[in-house]
This record gives C-alpha cells, structure tokens and sequence, in this order.
C-alpha cells in the first residue's frame, strides 16, 4: 500500500500496512466465535490489499518494475491471507529530456494515487513525483526560453493586426 523510495535507488515500493495478530486466549466458545471474525476481518484486508496493489500497477503501467509482492498471515482455517504488499516503481528522471521526465513524473503520481485511500508513504512519492514534474516544467520553460532568445526576430502572423480587430474576430462553427 505505501511506496518506498529509497535514496539510493530509482524504484519506489508500493505496499500496505499490517494487522497485528490478535492474543488473546478465551474459551471454547468464544474461540469459534473470535476465529469466525478473524477470518473475516483477514478476508477483508487480503481484498483490500489486493485492490490497492493492482490499483498501483494499473496506473504505473510500464514504470512498474516485477510483480507485487505479498506478505501473508495464517488465518486459523489455516489460510494465508494478504496483510501487505509491495510494489517497485521506477521514479527516476529521464535524462536530457525535460518533457519525457514530466510525463513520468504526472504517471509516478498517478500510481501513487490510485487506490481509493492511499497510504502516507503513497502520498510521500506522489509529492516527490510532483516535486520532480515541477523540475522538468522549469527546465522546459528554461530551454523555451534560450531557444527563443536564439531565434531570430520574426513577425509573427497576427502582429500586423490590431488587437481590436483580433477581439472582433466572429468564428462561426
């Protein structure tokens, strides 16, 4: 459920949090009772985490790097059920290219964002990925601007025209 970046790589993990097992030790009958809720409740985290994995890997499409991962907790029918997953995500900057960094960066957030409640360490990558579309936007606007300064001064098709005459302009569709 949660996307870890570490600092020393460019994969993002997703995965979700745990449930601590129970301890208590009560009768009989109280036993099948706990068991029966237990399970229930082991039943309804597995298809939680399940969804919240493939919510991040249906949008990280090709940025996903493997397969979830899953670690599990027998339930006492002897079951093992999904408690956290993980997921790798490749959160790394496209080199020398600006506008490619941008559209991974908007497609790492995404990923992040995806499952119906994301984690806080889904939101900590979602706000990196932002962090980093912000840094390709401004080197976008760096190199538009160079490569303007660069060109040489052309008239552009409407500057003859006035800026009266461009308001009235009537586009029938």
């Amino acid at each position: 459920m949660d996307i870890n970046v570490s600092s020393s790589s460019s994969l993002g993990s997703i995965s979700a949090h745990r449930i601590r097992p129970k301890s208590n030790t009560p009768t009989s009958t109280e036993t099948s009772k706990q068991e029966l809720q237990e399970i229930r409740e082991l039943k309804a985290r597995d298809r939680e985490v399940r969804a919240h994995e493939a919510a991040h890997i249906a949008s990280g499409g090709s940025l996903v790097n493997g397969h979830v991962s899953f670690s599990y907790q027998r339930g006492p029918d002897g079951i093992q059920y999904a408690i956290g997953g993980e997921v790798s995500i490749d959160i790394s900057k496209v080199s020398g290219d600006p506008e490619a960094t941008l559209q991974k960066a908007q497609q790492v957030q995404a990923a992040a964002l995806a499952p119906a409640q994301p984690s806080s360490q889904d939101r900590a990558v979602a706000a990196k990925a932002a962090k980093m579309a912000v840094e390709a936007r401004a080197e976008i606007n760096k190199q538009s601007t160079t490569e303007a300064a660069s060109a040489p001064n052309q008239p552009t098709p409407f500057s003859s025209a006035s800026s009266d005459s461009l308001n009235s302009l009537d586009l029938n569709v």
